[in-house]
């Protein structure tokens, strides 16, 4: 025995030399060395693997695992044995055992994970399904809405020709109003009682507003049908502005409104002169209607490399913010009551964007209700 069995079973190495190998077994591994352990060995010269119980000095037992080998030497025969306690090969088996069950615990989440990939792979296989599904559908609707749209085009078309048609045919019987008025202003059928000039004079002013109603309206016709042709050169603001204020003054010197002009002389813009003319007028006839006696209206601009920037200031009722984009849209008014104060179609600034965006400019617009809005008109620089 070594040192380390010897310690283990309580000996000393003078008790156990020279004495039977059976004397350190319990009773039953007695028996079990009789009937096979010692009868393996002598037959097969090794046994291996074999469980022993041994028994300490002071009578506990040791359980161990015994790998015995018997061979010759010098003549006799010799059986060299090794143990192992069982508590260090438990250790390792329950080391494996839980290897075992860690490795068998993997695979069980490998399974449900595989199973999971594959529930989520059928989930996208039925959700490519179904997106194939709304692709075709979102195909068939913009097939359905193309045609819908190519229809309200023509119809778009048509209605424009029809108010094109028909602000020419109204326009030649106005015209013709308009002449016979200036023949009887005139006196060529006779004199006129002040109340006669007064009627006619009326009569006159309706004509008038009619004819401007229907010019916009055909006006605005053109301009979608793509029939607006631009001359376009350097033109100055300032002559531009300065030629506009007569045609206003009337109205500003009936309500009573302060008039101030702050744009430069030498300020010029690449556009159509004609087209800047009426856009401006437009403004300034807004600008006018929309301030109340005792306001103020002021026309400034400035420019810099590339844009030149006009802007007419009013101190006006002001416009909502939900509306100051919806303005500019043909026969949009802020005020669409039966009631309002202020008569026309709606056209002015649609006509007055859609030209300003035909020589390359912009029109746009900001207000406070209340206090007052600002038009911006945006132009191409002249170099």
């Amino acid at each position: 025995m070594n040192a380390t069995l010897l310690e283990r079973l309580g000996y000393e190495r003078d008790e156990v030399v020279g004495q039977p190998f059976e004397n350190f077994l319990a009773v039953g591994s007695r028996i079990f060395h009789q009937t096979h352990f010692f009868p393996l060995v002598k037959l097969h010269n090794r046994a291996q693997e074999i469980f022993l119980i041994l028994r300490a000095k002071s009578g506990d037992d040791m359980g161990v695992i015994c790998n015995a080998r018997r061979y010759d030497r010098d003549g006799a025969a010799v059986t060299d044995c090794i143990l192992m306690e069982v508590q260090e090969r438990q250790k390792f088996e329950n080391a494996l055992l839980k290897a075992k069950k860690s490795a068998e615990s993997a695979n069980a989440t490998l399974e449900e994970q595989a199973l999971e990939l594959e529930l989520q792979h059928q989930q996208l296989q039925e959700q490519a399904s179904e997106l194939e599904h709304q692709s075709e559908r979102l195909q068939a609707l913009n097939v359905d809405l193309e045609r819908q749209r190519a229809a309200a085009d023509e119809a778009n078309l048509a209605k424009s020709n029809f108010l094109a048609v028909m602000s020419h045919e109204l326009r030649t019987p106005l015209n013709a109003i308009g002449g016979y008025l200036q023949l009887l202003q005139m006196g060529v059928h006779g004199p006129l009682t002040p109340e006669q000039q007064e009627a006619l004079d009326r009569i006159d002013r309706s004509q008038r507003h009619l004819l401007r109603l229907i010019n916009d309206v055909l006006n605005l016709s053109r301009i979608e049908a793509g029939r607006v042709d631009y001359t376009v050169g350097p033109v100055r603001l300032a002559e531009v502005v300065g030629s506009v204020l007569p045609m206003v003054d009337p109205q500003v010197t009936a309500k009573q409104i302060g008039m101030e002009t702050g744009v430069p002389r030498r300020l010029q813009a690449f556009a159509d002169r004609d087209k800047v003319q009426q856009i401006v007028l437009n403004l300034l006839t807004n600008a006018i209607k929309f301030t109340p006696s005792g306001g103020s209206i002021c026309i400034e601009g400035n420019g810099d490399e590339t844009h030149t920037y006009l802007r007419v200031i009013d101190t006006g009722v002001g416009i909502p913010e939900d509306m100051l984009e919806k303005i500019f849209e043909p026969f949009i008014q802020v005020d669409a009551s039966r009631s309002r104060a202020t008569e026309g179609t709606g056209l002015g600034l649609a006509i007055s964007r859609d030209l300003a965006r035909g020589m390359g400019g912009e029109l746009t617009a900001r207000s406070v209700l209340g206090e007052g809005s600002t038009f911006e008109l945006t132009l191409p620089a002249a170099r």
